[in-house]
């Protein structure tokens, strides 16, 4: 969003890149963050006014929603001048028409409440203003942190946003306790010559604004799609059968990672036909107590309380069986009857399921040595016959 190949057209709206620019796409809007908008061909009734109201793109991904009092008939991609305080911005229209409201109920705003409005359209000069106040962040940034590092403060300032008409400067730091920063304020407002506010954030938004690459090998989510931060808890850890290992479970913001969360529904699903966890199984030859269970192939392992070290492995459908008989008072033998045949069951996918040896992924690998070895062998044979 605003980089140097943007410029305004004729009419006041913005030319753009071509979605060249490596900051995620400026009024081409192909960044991660675009939204499409799947209202823009549905006509209103009859006698219906457009919804006046437009959601407006800033900086790494914040948005805000505006009222077009000036029916200025705005489309995705403008560049537009909105009201700030004190001042205006300069942003990027992401979404108009009937969607807004969608967007605005699931942020809990009502849609028809007084909020801030739209300016005009970026002109030349407020695009150049903005552009210029941007260059300058980053090396803010580093004196910034220098001057908080002068003062003993227990703080990290991630990231410097001006304002659209370079009046303020917002300063986004992470902390672990409470800062008195009356001093820091005053150094920043004498070292650069404008409005300060500072505002802290957790860890994941730090993360999100920073960007980065996860081990996974793709874009953090926090800075390409994702926009609503849940907690993550060890929970979801365990209902996964993950290690509980900080090291691969925490990402790059320190804290438990998002997508802990993507697949817990499903496992919460699938651990509905499970029997407990901790269900006893009551058999003659004693109590067996449950060790370790298999989501994907329905099985549990259990042990007996006397023999803890031998593991016998039963389908979900085989404990069932064995707890519905001893609620009856008809108390199985042992164990080893049910889970024998759990053992043929995968000795007979063994033998069958790789008929041809298309499985082996190191069939191919012999040595070239062995063969010449071989045919050497092969060859002083056949002269000995003669």
């Amino acid at each position: 969003m605003g980089c140097a190949g943007c410029g305004s057209g004729s009419n006041g709206s913005s030319k753009g890149c071509g979605g060249s620019c490596s900051s995620g796409g400026c009024t081409s809007f192909q960044g991660p963050f675009a939204v499409f908008d799947w209202l823009s061909n549905m006509e209103l009734p009859n006698g219906q006014e457009k919804f006046d109201g437009v959601e407006v793109r800033f900086k790494n991904g914040r948005k805000g929603f505006f009222r077009d009092t000036e029916n200025l008939h705005l489309k995705i991609g403008d560049v537009v001048a909105t009201e700030a305080s004190p001042g205006h911005d300069v942003g990027v229209i992401s979404l108009t028409g009937e969607l807004v409201k969608v967007q605005m109920r699931k942020k809990n705003v009502d849609p028809y409440e007084k909020i801030p409005k739209i300016y005009r359209r970026a002109t030349q000069k407020d695009i150049d203003i903005w552009q210029e106040a941007r260059k300058r962040e980053h090396d803010i940034m580093l004196q910034a942190r220098k001057i908080a590092k002068r003062l003993h403060l227990k703080m990290k300032i991630s990231d410097v946003e001006f304002q659209g008409d370079a009046s303020k400067a917002t300063f986004y730091y992470t902390a672990d306790n409470r800062i008195d920063f009356r001093q820091l304020i005053k150094e920043f407002a004498r070292e650069f010559r404008t409005r300060i506010e500072m505002r802290q954030i957790g860890l994941r938004q730090e993360a999100a604004r920073l960007g980065g690459i996860g081990v996974c090998g793709r874009e953090l989510c926090c800075s390409s799609w994702m926009t609503d931060f849940r907690s993550v808890s060890t929970k979801a850890a365990r209902y996964q059968q993950l290690s509980l290992n900080p090291q691969k479970l925490t990402g790059q913001c320190g804290k438990l990672k998002c997508c802990l969360n993507f697949e817990l529904d499903s496992y919460l699903d699938a651990l509905k036909g499970f029997p407990k966890k901790d269900t006893k199984l009551e058999t003659k030859k004693g109590r067996a107590t449950c060790q370790k269970i298999d989501i994907f192939k329905s099985r549990m392992w259990f042990a007996y309380d006397k023999d803890p070290m031998n593991w016998h492995q039963l389908s979900t459908d085989q404990v069932k069986t064995i707890v519905k008989a001893a609620e009856k008072n008809k108390i199985v033998e042992s164990l080893e009857e049910f889970s024998a045949q759990i053992e043929m069951e995968n000795d007979n996918k063994s033998k069958f399921g790789n008929v041809v040896g298309q499985d082996s992924l190191t069939r191919f690998d012999k040595p070239k040595k062995e063969r010449k070895k071989r045919r050497k062998r092969r060859k002083n044979q056949y002269r000995k016959r003669k």
